[in-house]
């Protein structure tokens, strides 16, 4: 009898213990049942706003100038370094000019020689300036006045000797007397056609005269353009900025020798800058020149800037599919930077619905790359990657990747995973 007790004892004692161990298990169970999540929530704002093209671009100088010599040298000075601002005309490196002043010298001395030869020709004849008329010779007309003269004189005895040749035929005067005013008129005929012999060589003269001043004026030219040569070769032994700008790169340095394809200096237009937007093909119909373009840099996020559709691209890349808009900013302030990276909207005519979230419910996942979204459903948090547009004050566009009825959440969201629950507030 006391061993059936005992029996009976051990059995309700294991009986016990079996419940309470299930007891025990049931209650770490219920315990280890996550909790939903508090996070706050707001809805998606939807609302008008004007129709765009998002793309991304590179601003780059309005214009750049890689300066190189007209001459080569050795380099004696570079007055100006990188990140300096230079104006038009400015020097911004200096070459050895010895030699460029030199041959100027000696240029100069041959400009006087062949100019005295011009006005030593010039006097031999008498003649200046103006059309050349040999007559107007002092020499020739000198010459040409005995000429005219003699001529006088010669008709002046022919005109004797033919009234005397009627008086010796009326036997008025002897035949003596007639011989004699006869020699006269052939006297006055043999000094008229000295006198005109004379004067043609004096004519000649002159015209070879001036043929030297010409030889001597051509020479005197020919110099002159030597002269203008030599100036113009010291004047290039000093490279100027061939526009207002600065100075983006300057690799030469004193005592070093360059050619005529060594960079001097890089010269960036800085005053207006040009946005090379990548556009996809689909667009092409969309944008148009004078369109207004608002464009955003990293290194100003809170500033957009403001420019005009310049230039579009009439050819697409085979390759990419996109053609290349251009757009143009005034940079009176030097804000931008030619190779800064810059998201930019073109905006066109009309518009369309914009999705905007505060900003706190966008997340950054450095992982991926991305933006993300936590979208409450019925009680469960989802995921959605989005693409985000440009923001204002405390909210954030969403370009894809949410719709206008979505809520979404605010806080926590480094505690969310997809599909879990979540307590809304």
């Amino acid at each position: 009898m006391r061993r059936w007790i005992a029996v009976l004892a051990l059995v309700a004692g294991s009986i016990a213990a079996t419940s309470c161990g299930n007891g025990k298990a049931v209650e770490k169970t219920a315990a280890d049942t996550p909790k939903p999540i508090a996070v706050n929530t707001a809805p998606v704002a939807a609302r008008q706003v004007q129709a765009d093209i998002q793309e991304t671009g590179t601003f780059v100088a309005d214009e750049s100038s890689d300066v190189a010599p007209l001459v080569a040298g050795r380099v004696v000075a570079t007055p100006v370094n990188a990140g300096d601002r230079v104006r038009q005309g400015q020097v911004i490196c200096e070459l050895d000019h010895r030699d460029a002043q030199l041959k100027l010298d000696q240029v100069k001395a041959q400009l006087q020689e062949a100019t005295a030869s011009v006005r030593q020709a010039q006097s031999r004849i008498g003649w200046t300036q103006g059309t050349f008329d040999p007559t107007k010779v002092p020499e020739v007309a000198a010459a040409r006045a005995n000429y005219e003269s003699a001529q006088a004189q010669a008709r002046m005895a022919a005109a004797d000797a033919t009234r005397y040749a009627n008086l010796v035929k009326s036997g008025d005067v002897s035949k003596s007397a007639f011989e004699k005013i006869r020699t006269q008129e052939e006297t006055a005929e043999a000094q008229a056609n000295a006198a005109r012999q004379q004067y043609e060589a004096a004519a000649n003269a002159a015209r070879q005269g001036y043929e030297v001043i010409s030889t001597s004026q051509a020479s005197l030219d020919r110099v002159k353009a030597q002269v203008a040569e030599a100036e113009k070769a010291l004047s290039d032994t000093i490279i100027r900025a061939p526009f207002d700008g600065f100075v983006s790169a300057r690799p030469v340095a004193v005592g070093e020798y360059v050619a005529l394809t060594s960079k001097i200096a890089t010269i960036v237009k800085t005053g207006t800058l040009k946005l090379n937007l990548a556009t996809p093909e689909q667009r092409a119909s969309q944008a148009h020149v004078g369109y207004t373009v608002v464009a955003r840099v990293s290194a100003y996020p809170d500033r957009e800037f403001q420019g005009k559709v310049s230039a579009i691209n009439p050819s697409v890349d085979p390759n990419s599919r996109v053609f290349i808009l251009e757009a143009k900013f005034n940079n009176s302030d030097n804000a931008l930077k030619p190779g800064m990276f810059a998201t930019a909207r073109v905006l066109l005519p009309g518009g369309v619905q914009g999705i905007f979230v505060p900003r706190s419910a966008v997340v950054r996942d450095k992982t991926t790359d991305s933006n993300q979204v936590w979208v409450i459903q019925n009680g469960k948090a989802r995921l959605h990657i989005v693409t985000a547009g440009e923001a204002k004050g405390d909210e954030i566009r969403i370009l894809t990747g949410l719709s206008a009825n979505d809520v979404v959440a605010l806080n926590n969201q480094n505690q969310l995973f997809d599909g879990a629950d979540v307590t809304a507030r």
